[in-house]
Protein backbone atom coordinates (compact mmCIF):
# COMPACT_ATOMS: atom_id res chain seq x y z
CA UNK A 1 0.00 0.00 0.00
CA UNK A 2 1.79 3.30 -0.97
CA UNK A 3 0.64 5.95 1.61
CA UNK A 4 0.18 9.39 0.11
CA UNK A 5 -0.59 12.66 2.40
CA UNK A 6 -2.16 16.06 0.36
CA UNK A 7 -2.99 19.11 1.72
CA UNK A 8 -6.80 21.40 1.00
CA UNK A 9 -9.10 23.55 2.21
CA UNK A 10 -12.87 23.74 1.68
CA UNK A 11 -12.50 28.00 0.91
CA UNK A 12 -9.73 30.17 0.03
CA UNK A 13 -7.78 30.81 3.55
CA UNK A 14 -5.22 32.93 2.48
CA UNK A 15 -5.26 37.21 2.30
CA UNK A 16 -3.94 37.42 -1.20
CA UNK A 17 -2.92 35.70 -4.32
CA UNK A 18 0.37 36.04 -3.32
CA UNK A 19 0.17 34.27 -0.21
CA UNK A 20 -2.13 31.17 -2.28
CA UNK A 21 1.20 30.66 -4.04
CA UNK A 22 3.58 31.06 -1.08
CA UNK A 23 1.80 28.38 0.29
CA UNK A 24 1.47 26.65 -3.02
CA UNK A 25 5.40 26.70 -3.50
CA UNK A 26 6.30 25.56 0.06
CA UNK A 27 3.98 22.52 -0.54
CA UNK A 28 6.00 21.88 -4.07
CA UNK A 29 9.34 21.79 -1.59
CA UNK A 30 7.76 19.22 0.70
CA UNK A 31 7.09 15.61 1.53
CA UNK A 32 3.22 17.19 0.53
CA UNK A 33 1.98 14.86 -2.38
CA UNK A 34 -0.73 17.01 -3.47
CA UNK A 35 -2.93 20.20 -3.27
CA UNK A 36 -6.66 20.38 -3.12
CA UNK A 37 -9.37 22.52 -4.07
CA UNK A 38 -13.36 22.62 -3.13
CA UNK A 39 -16.34 23.25 -5.00
CA UNK A 40 -19.05 26.39 -4.44
CA UNK A 41 -21.04 28.57 -6.57
CA UNK A 42 -22.94 29.79 -3.38
CA UNK A 43 -21.37 31.06 -0.25
CA UNK A 44 -20.48 33.97 1.52
CA UNK A 45 -17.17 32.62 1.89
CA UNK A 46 -14.44 33.17 -0.85
CA UNK A 47 -14.07 30.13 -2.59
CA UNK A 48 -11.85 29.99 -5.85
CA UNK A 49 -13.26 28.57 -9.21
CA UNK A 50 -11.54 25.03 -8.95
CA UNK A 51 -10.44 24.22 -12.44
CA UNK A 52 -9.46 27.51 -13.85
CA UNK A 53 -7.38 27.61 -10.46
CA UNK A 54 -5.68 24.21 -10.67
CA UNK A 55 -4.10 25.72 -13.89
CA UNK A 56 -2.44 27.81 -12.57
CA UNK A 57 -1.34 25.54 -9.60
CA UNK A 58 -0.16 23.65 -12.57
CA UNK A 59 1.62 26.08 -14.24
CA UNK A 60 2.99 26.94 -11.29
CA UNK A 61 4.32 23.50 -10.11
CA UNK A 62 6.73 20.66 -11.53
CA UNK A 63 6.04 17.89 -9.22
CA UNK A 64 2.71 18.66 -6.96
CA UNK A 65 -0.36 16.75 -7.96
CA UNK A 66 -3.67 18.27 -7.69
CA UNK A 67 -7.28 18.30 -7.53
CA UNK A 68 -10.81 19.13 -6.69
CA UNK A 69 -12.71 17.51 -3.52
CA UNK A 70 -14.72 17.50 -5.50
CA UNK A 71 -16.40 18.32 -8.50
CA UNK A 72 -20.38 18.35 -8.89
CA UNK A 73 -21.31 16.64 -12.12
CA UNK A 74 -24.57 18.37 -12.25
CA UNK A 75 -23.34 21.19 -12.46
CA UNK A 76 -21.09 21.00 -15.19
CA UNK A 77 -21.58 19.75 -19.34
CA UNK A 78 -19.34 16.93 -19.61
CA UNK A 79 -18.24 17.80 -23.17
CA UNK A 80 -16.59 20.90 -21.58
CA UNK A 81 -15.80 19.59 -17.96
CA UNK A 82 -13.57 16.48 -19.90
CA UNK A 83 -11.68 19.32 -22.24
CA UNK A 84 -11.03 21.08 -19.15
CA UNK A 85 -9.53 18.19 -17.17
CA UNK A 86 -7.55 16.50 -20.72
CA UNK A 87 -6.11 20.36 -20.93
CA UNK A 88 -4.50 20.74 -17.51
CA UNK A 89 -3.43 17.25 -17.28
CA UNK A 90 -1.87 17.25 -20.53
CA UNK A 91 0.11 20.61 -19.87
CA UNK A 92 1.27 19.17 -16.36
CA UNK A 93 2.39 16.40 -17.55
CA UNK A 94 0.09 14.13 -15.59
CA UNK A 95 -0.88 15.58 -12.64
CA UNK A 96 -4.34 15.63 -12.28
CA UNK A 97 -6.55 13.81 -9.65
CA UNK A 98 -10.24 13.95 -10.41
CA UNK A 99 -12.89 13.60 -8.07
CA UNK A 100 -16.67 13.67 -8.51
CA UNK A 101 -19.71 14.07 -6.49
CA UNK A 102 -23.14 14.73 -7.57
CA UNK A 103 -24.03 17.02 -4.46
CA UNK A 104 -26.50 17.52 -2.09
CA UNK A 105 -30.04 18.13 -2.99
CA UNK A 106 -30.57 21.02 -0.89
CA UNK A 107 -27.57 22.57 -2.22
CA UNK A 108 -28.22 26.36 -3.34
CA UNK A 109 -26.27 25.52 -6.62
CA UNK A 110 -28.91 24.31 -8.41
CA UNK A 111 -31.50 26.72 -7.94
CA UNK A 112 -29.02 29.34 -8.56
CA UNK A 113 -28.12 27.71 -11.86
CA UNK A 114 -31.54 26.86 -12.57
CA UNK A 115 -30.77 23.16 -12.62
CA UNK A 116 -33.06 20.84 -10.53
CA UNK A 117 -31.47 18.85 -8.21
CA UNK A 118 -33.95 15.95 -9.30
CA UNK A 119 -32.43 13.43 -11.30
CA UNK A 120 -28.75 13.98 -10.58
CA UNK A 121 -27.64 10.47 -9.72
CA UNK A 122 -28.92 9.33 -13.40
CA UNK A 123 -27.00 12.36 -15.17
CA UNK A 124 -23.58 11.91 -13.25
CA UNK A 125 -23.80 8.23 -14.21
CA UNK A 126 -23.74 9.30 -17.64
CA UNK A 127 -21.13 11.88 -17.10
CA UNK A 128 -19.25 9.45 -15.91
CA UNK A 129 -19.35 7.39 -18.60
CA UNK A 130 -18.77 9.79 -20.90
CA UNK A 131 -16.00 11.26 -19.26
CA UNK A 132 -14.06 7.79 -19.29
CA UNK A 133 -14.63 7.55 -23.13
CA UNK A 134 -13.38 11.31 -24.04
CA UNK A 135 -10.74 10.59 -22.26
CA UNK A 136 -9.41 8.02 -23.92
CA UNK A 137 -8.80 9.92 -27.23
CA UNK A 138 -11.40 7.85 -29.46
CA UNK A 139 -14.18 8.93 -31.58
CA UNK A 140 -17.34 8.64 -29.19
CA UNK A 141 -20.66 8.42 -30.10
CA UNK A 142 -22.83 8.22 -26.80
CA UNK A 143 -26.88 7.62 -26.20
CA UNK A 144 -28.11 8.29 -23.16
CA UNK A 145 -31.11 9.55 -21.83
CA UNK A 146 -29.56 13.14 -21.09
CA UNK A 147 -26.60 13.05 -23.44
CA UNK A 148 -26.35 12.41 -26.58
CA UNK A 149 -23.03 12.70 -28.79
CA UNK A 150 -21.66 11.41 -32.11
CA UNK A 151 -18.30 10.90 -33.55
CA UNK A 152 -16.91 13.41 -30.43
CA UNK A 153 -12.89 13.11 -29.86
CA UNK A 154 -10.94 15.13 -27.57
CA UNK A 155 -7.26 16.00 -28.70
CA UNK A 156 -4.48 16.13 -27.24
CA UNK A 157 -6.20 13.07 -24.69
CA UNK A 158 -4.76 13.33 -21.16
CA UNK A 159 -1.14 12.39 -20.21
CA UNK A 160 -2.28 9.73 -17.67
CA UNK A 161 -4.05 6.78 -19.31
CA UNK A 162 -6.53 6.22 -17.70
CA UNK A 163 -6.47 9.72 -16.17
CA UNK A 164 -8.32 8.76 -12.49
CA UNK A 165 -11.60 8.60 -12.23
CA UNK A 166 -12.45 9.16 -8.32
CA UNK A 167 -16.09 8.85 -6.71
CA UNK A 168 -17.06 10.60 -3.38
CA UNK A 169 -19.96 9.96 -1.22
CA UNK A 170 -21.04 6.97 0.92
CA UNK A 171 -24.73 6.50 0.01
CA UNK A 172 -25.52 3.26 -1.26
CA UNK A 173 -25.82 5.25 -5.49
CA UNK A 174 -22.31 6.54 -4.65
CA UNK A 175 -20.67 3.07 -3.82
CA UNK A 176 -22.59 1.29 -6.96
CA UNK A 177 -21.47 4.36 -9.16
CA UNK A 178 -17.81 3.49 -8.02
CA UNK A 179 -17.82 -0.04 -8.46
CA UNK A 180 -19.37 0.32 -11.81
CA UNK A 181 -17.60 3.20 -13.19
CA UNK A 182 -14.83 4.42 -10.54
CA UNK A 183 -11.45 3.59 -10.60
CA UNK A 184 -10.88 4.99 -6.99
CA UNK A 185 -13.00 6.11 -3.84
CA UNK A 186 -12.29 9.60 -1.78
CA UNK A 187 -14.47 9.35 1.01
CA UNK A 188 -15.82 13.03 2.81
CA UNK A 189 -16.62 13.43 7.26
CA UNK A 190 -16.53 10.35 8.57
CA UNK A 191 -14.18 8.40 11.48
CA UNK A 192 -12.18 4.76 10.44
CA UNK A 193 -15.50 2.87 11.51
CA UNK A 194 -17.58 4.69 9.63
CA UNK A 195 -14.83 4.01 6.02
CA UNK A 196 -14.78 0.47 6.93
CA UNK A 197 -17.84 -0.81 5.70
CA UNK A 198 -17.82 1.77 2.57
CA UNK A 199 -14.88 0.35 1.05
CA UNK A 200 -15.95 -3.38 1.80
CA UNK A 201 -18.83 -2.50 -0.29
CA UNK A 202 -17.49 -0.89 -2.74
CA UNK A 203 -15.19 -3.94 -3.42
CA UNK A 204 -17.75 -6.31 -2.92
CA UNK A 205 -20.44 -4.38 -5.80
CA UNK A 206 -17.17 -4.28 -7.95
CA UNK A 207 -16.89 -7.94 -8.04
CA UNK A 208 -20.54 -8.58 -8.67
CA UNK A 209 -19.88 -6.04 -11.57
CA UNK A 210 -16.80 -7.98 -12.98
CA UNK A 211 -14.04 -5.47 -12.12
CA UNK A 212 -11.29 -4.69 -9.72
CA UNK A 213 -10.51 -1.19 -8.40
CA UNK A 214 -6.75 -0.90 -7.11
CA UNK A 215 -5.73 -1.43 -3.69
CA UNK A 216 -4.44 2.00 -3.55
CA UNK A 217 -6.89 4.18 -4.77
CA UNK A 218 -9.25 4.65 -1.35
CA UNK A 219 -8.50 7.47 0.15
CA UNK A 220 -10.59 9.81 3.11
CA UNK A 221 -9.14 13.11 4.71
CA UNK A 222 -9.81 14.99 8.04
CA UNK A 223 -9.10 18.56 9.46
CA UNK A 224 -6.22 18.37 11.78
CA UNK A 225 -4.71 21.23 13.83
CA UNK A 226 -1.26 21.13 16.37
CA UNK A 227 -3.39 22.89 19.35
CA UNK A 228 -5.77 22.18 22.07
CA UNK A 229 -9.42 21.69 21.97
CA UNK A 230 -10.12 24.31 24.09
CA UNK A 231 -8.92 26.94 21.63
CA UNK A 232 -11.44 29.27 20.29
CA UNK A 233 -10.55 28.68 16.36
CA UNK A 234 -11.14 24.96 17.26
CA UNK A 235 -14.50 25.51 18.85
CA UNK A 236 -16.04 27.95 16.37
CA UNK A 237 -14.54 25.33 13.86
CA UNK A 238 -16.43 21.97 15.82
CA UNK A 239 -19.51 24.17 15.33
CA UNK A 240 -19.53 24.56 12.18
CA UNK A 241 -18.65 21.01 11.05
CA UNK A 242 -21.72 20.41 13.37
CA UNK A 243 -24.16 22.78 11.00
CA UNK A 244 -22.70 21.22 7.92
CA UNK A 245 -23.13 17.89 9.70
CA UNK A 246 -25.77 17.65 12.31
CA UNK A 247 -25.33 13.96 12.61
CA UNK A 248 -21.26 13.69 13.13
CA UNK A 249 -19.64 14.03 16.50
CA UNK A 250 -17.16 16.68 15.49
CA UNK A 251 -14.16 15.39 17.62
CA UNK A 252 -14.66 11.66 15.82
CA UNK A 253 -13.88 13.76 12.60
CA UNK A 254 -11.42 16.32 14.02
CA UNK A 255 -7.92 15.84 15.06
CA UNK A 256 -6.54 18.43 17.46
CA UNK A 257 -3.59 17.78 19.57
CA UNK A 258 0.53 16.86 18.10
CA UNK A 259 2.01 14.55 15.84
CA UNK A 260 1.18 11.64 17.61
CA UNK A 261 -2.51 11.81 16.80
CA UNK A 262 -2.58 13.11 13.63
CA UNK A 263 -0.09 10.59 12.48
CA UNK A 264 -1.83 7.50 14.61
CA UNK A 265 -5.35 8.60 12.95
CA UNK A 266 -3.91 7.94 9.68
CA UNK A 267 -2.90 5.02 10.82
CA UNK A 268 -6.38 4.24 11.64
CA UNK A 269 -7.67 4.94 8.48
CA UNK A 270 -4.73 3.02 6.75
CA UNK A 271 -5.73 -0.15 8.49
CA UNK A 272 -9.41 0.49 7.52
CA UNK A 273 -8.15 0.50 3.97
CA UNK A 274 -7.73 3.80 2.88
CA UNK A 275 -4.38 5.00 1.77
CA UNK A 276 -4.65 8.34 0.37
CA UNK A 277 -5.26 11.45 2.55
CA UNK A 278 -6.40 14.96 1.94
CA UNK A 279 -6.13 16.95 5.16
CA UNK A 280 -7.29 20.44 6.02
CA UNK A 281 -5.29 22.47 8.43
CA UNK A 282 -7.31 24.11 11.13
CA UNK A 283 -5.54 27.66 10.76
CA UNK A 284 -6.58 31.42 10.29
CA UNK A 285 -4.58 34.00 8.51
CA UNK A 286 -1.39 33.12 6.28
CA UNK A 287 1.22 32.82 8.92
CA UNK A 288 -0.60 30.18 10.94
CA UNK A 289 -1.68 28.15 7.74
CA UNK A 290 1.95 28.52 6.95
CA UNK A 291 3.09 26.75 10.32
CA UNK A 292 0.34 24.09 10.31
CA UNK A 293 1.40 22.73 6.91
CA UNK A 294 5.25 22.99 8.00
CA UNK A 295 4.52 21.38 11.03
CA UNK A 296 2.50 18.86 9.17
CA UNK A 297 5.21 17.93 6.32
CA UNK A 298 7.92 18.01 9.27
CA UNK A 299 6.48 16.13 12.39
CA UNK A 300 4.06 13.58 11.00
CA UNK A 301 4.72 12.74 7.17
CA UNK A 302 7.99 11.52 8.74
CA UNK A 303 6.28 8.75 11.10
CA UNK A 304 4.04 8.50 8.30
CA UNK A 305 6.54 7.32 5.97
CA UNK A 306 8.73 5.61 8.30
Amino acid sequence: MSVRVGLGFAGLPFSSAAALRAWIDFCEGSQVDSVWLSERLVSPQPFLEPISALAVIAGQTERLKFGVNATVLPLRDPLVLARECATIDYLSGGRLLPVFGVGRDTAPEFKATNRSPAGRGERSNEMIQLLSLLWSGESVTFEGKHYQYRDVMISPPPVQQPLPLWIGGSSRAAIERTARWGTGWLGGIQDPSEVAPVIAAIKEAAAEAGRVIDEDHYGTGFPFRFGSWDEPLVERYARSLSRTAPDVDPRSHMVVGGAAEIADRIGQFIAAGASKFVLRPIAEGDAEIMDQSRRLNDEVLPLVHA
